[in-house]
C-alpha cells in the first residue's frame, strides 16, 4: 500500500536572500600625504619649541625642534614648486592675488544675494591668507634663534626671536579658528581632511596621487635627526659654551674673577 503525503499547513519560508556589503560612501581624495606629513611636523614641532622656549632645561629640545622647523619649512617650499597643483605656491599666490579685488567689492554687497557669494570667496581667501603669512612669519625665526644662541652682534636677536615666535603663535591661532569656524558654517569638519586626506562627496581626486612613500621617509628623516640631536647632545652643549666664551671673552673673564 502506497502511503500518501498531504503538503503542510505550516507556511514556508522564502529562501534567504544573499548578504551583499553596503557600498563605502563615495569621496576623493584632495590632500596628499606628504603635504598632510609635512603639515603636522610643522604643527608639533613649533608647538614643542613654543613650550620649550623659556629656560636652559629644555634648550636642547627647543633647538631641536627649531631646526626641524627650518628644515620641513624648506621642505615645503620645495614641495610647492614640484608638489600636487592644489599645494603648489602658485595657486596660494593665485588666491592672494584676489584679495584686493575681493576687498573692493565688499561695499557692493548690499543683498542676501551678492552676500553668499562674497563669503564664500571670503573663507577661502582669508584661509590663503593665514597660511602665507604663517609660512613668512617662519622664516625669520630660525634665523634669529640661532643668531642669538651664538651671540651675533648682542641680544637683540633674542628679543627678534621672541617676538616673531609670539607673532606665528597669534597666526596659527587665528588659523585654527578659522578652521572651527568654517566648521560650524558648513556643518563639516574642515580639518578632517588634513587627516584622512579625503573628503566625502563623489568626484575625481583633487590629488591623483598619495605620495605615501615620500611622506614615510620625510618621517623617518626627521625622527632620525631628533634621535642623532640626542645622541649629540653633550657635544653641542660643550661646543655652544665654548662658541659663547669666545664671543664674550670679557664677561667671561669678569666671571672667573667673580668666582675668585
Amino acid at each position: 500500500m502506497t502511503a500518501h503525503t498531504f503538503p503542510s499547513s505550516e507556511p514556508t519560508e522564502p529562501p534567504a536572500a544573499p548578504q551583499t556589503l553596503s557600498p563605502r560612501p563615495a569621496s576623493r581624495r584632495v590632500t596628499d600625504a606628504t603635504t598632510r606629513m609635512l603639515h603636522w611636523l610643522m604643527a608639533l614641532s613649533f608647538t614643542g619649541a613654543y613650550l620649550t622656549a623659556d629656560g636652559d632645561r629644555w634648550q636642547r629640545v627647543h633647538v631641536t625642534l627649531g631646526y626641524t622647523l627650518a628644515g620641513l619649512l624648506v621642505f615645503r617650499v620645495l614641495w610647492g614648486w614640484v608638489g600636487p597643483r592644489q599645494v603648489r605656491l602658485s595657486v596660494l599666490w593665485r588666491k592672494l592675488k584676489g584679495l584686493p579685488v575681493w576687498l573692493k567689492s565688499l561695499p557692493t554687497v548690499n543683498s542676501q544675494a551678492t552676500l553668499l557669494p562674497a563669503w564664500r570667496q571670503g573663507e577661502n581667501l582669508l584661509m590663503a591668507l593665514a597660511v602665507a603669512l604663517i609660512l613668512a612669519v617662519i622664516i625669520p625665526l630660525p634665523r634669529c634663534g640661532y643668531a642669538g644662541l651664538a651671540a651675533w652682534g648682542g641680544d637683540w636677536h633674542d628679543d627678534v626671536h621672541e617676538f616673531f615666535g609670539h607673532a606665528l603663535l597669534a597666526l596659527v591661532l587665528v588659523h585654527i579658528g578659522l578652521v572651527a569656524l568654517l566648521s560650524l558654517l558648513r556643518r563639516k569638519n574642515q580639518a578632517l581632511p588634513m587627516l584622512t586626506g579625503r573628503v566625502a562627496g563623489a568626484g575625481p581626486d583633487l590629488a591623483r596621487r598619495n605620495h605615501g612613500i615620500l611622506a614615510a621617509l620625510v618621517l623617518a628623516c626627521v625622527m632620525g635627526f631628533w634621535g642623532w640631536q640626542w645622541t649629540e647632545a653633550p657635544n653641542k652643549a660643550a661646543a655652544q659654551d665654548a662658541l659663547r666664551i669666545n664671543n664674550h671673552p670679557h664677561n667671561d673673564h669678569h666671571h672667573h674673577d667673580n668666582d675668585d
